[in-house]
């Protein structure tokens, strides 16, 4: 393996069949642990709401959590879903962040809304609040920069902190707004396959320079099954498609995703299910270091990322921090 690309991890802090928040937050710790050892850039967490398997709602306070039980790898948001928030607010939480722990914190930002409509309702958030985006990007930034857009308001914490934003995206819109802001961007490659390239391309051929960021930077996502053998990536990987079906389609069913055993996932799998998992699940490095390795690399010339965001899927805490430390070692 030849990768020239930094790494860093995104973790979906999940939470397990039969698992407790507490529980999904002590993984996330041992897995940042983990990263910081073995020279991992960073670990980002996502905002996402009213879903039972995934813990990083309240993701500033799940960024200070871990910061306090780490001490040198960067941390922070992949992404905050901005139109759920004012950008005072923002400001206000990463700048508290950026102070406990500075010269560490990163602020991605995202425009979905990450839930569903009667979320949208419970957060209090006005469906068109995306709309408003770019310019709540700019307002963000400038109370981050000391230069508050609101005339007599400052962020306190955050006035002059500096913290850098990058754009995430799916699409073409965060490609171009990232390129015409001159901020880094990330592409959920992860779990959303289809505009990779153009929006990479996008991105590039729309990039300005900023105060910020001097020349484009890609940071690519993709999922990762490490193990020891093939046979133990491919249970894990199939564990993950069985999660991602189940979380797919257990609304419609009327259930909870917990209460779909893995009899029933593969019943979903198999009667039409596995070809909408499987194309979300398109970028996917699974097997041994070498086999990885292999496939990363290839995902690197393909996307020509500066950096790749990997999703360590496996289900479980310990197979998950073995992931890690097996891609670090195909290094």
């Amino acid at each position: 393996m030849n990768m020239r690309a930094r790494l860093s991890i995104l973790d979906l802090a999940p939470i397990a069949r039969g698992q407790t928040p507490s529980e999904s937050f002590a993984a996330s710790v041992a897995l940042a642990q983990r990263a910081e050892e073995l020279g991992y850039l960073r670990v980002w967490y996502a905002e996402h709401h009213n879903m039972p398997s995934i813990a990083s709602s309240a993701t500033s306070v799940l960024i200070a959590h871990i910061g306090a039980q780490t001490s040198s790898i960067r941390l922070g948001s992949g992404g905050v879903m901005l139109p759920n928030h004012s950008p005072l607010t923002i400001a206000e939480q990463f700048g508290t962040l950026e102070a406990m722990y500075p010269g560490r914190i990163d602020l991605g930002l995202g425009r979905a809304p990450g839930s569903d409509q009667k979320t949208t309702y419970a957060l209090r958030r006005d469906p068109r609040a995306a709309e408003a985006f770019p310019r709540d990007v700019l307002e963000l930034q400038a109370y981050l920069a000391g230069n508050s857009r609101v005339p007599g308001v400052d962020a306190v914490p955050g006035k002059g902190s500096m913290v850098p934003l990058y754009i995430l995206g799916s699409s073409l819109f965060g490609a171009q707004l990232a390129g015409a802001y001159g901020l880094p961007y990330a592409f959920a490659a992860h779990f959303a396959p289809d505009e990779l390239d153009a929006a990479i391309a996008a991105y590039r051929s729309e990039f300005k320079p900023s105060a910020q960021l001097a020349e484009p930077y890609v940071i690519a996502g993709v999922n990762v099954s490490a193990a020891d053998s093939a046979e133990a990536a491919a249970a894990q990987f199939q564990q993950v498609r069985r999660a991602r079906a189940a979380s797919l389609f257990a609304r419609r069913l009327g259930v909870s995703p917990a209460e779909i055993t893995d009899e029933a996932a593969d019943e979903l799998l198999a009667s039409g299910a596995a070809g909408h998992v499987d194309h979300m699940l398109t970028y996917s490095a699974v097997g041994t270091p070498r086999e990885v390795g292999d496939y990363l690399d290839g995902f690197l010339r393909k996307t020509g990322a500066d950096e790749l965001i990997v999703v360590h899927q496996a289900p479980g805490i310990e197979d998950r921090l073995r992931s890690v430390t097996l891609l670090a070692e195909a290094m």
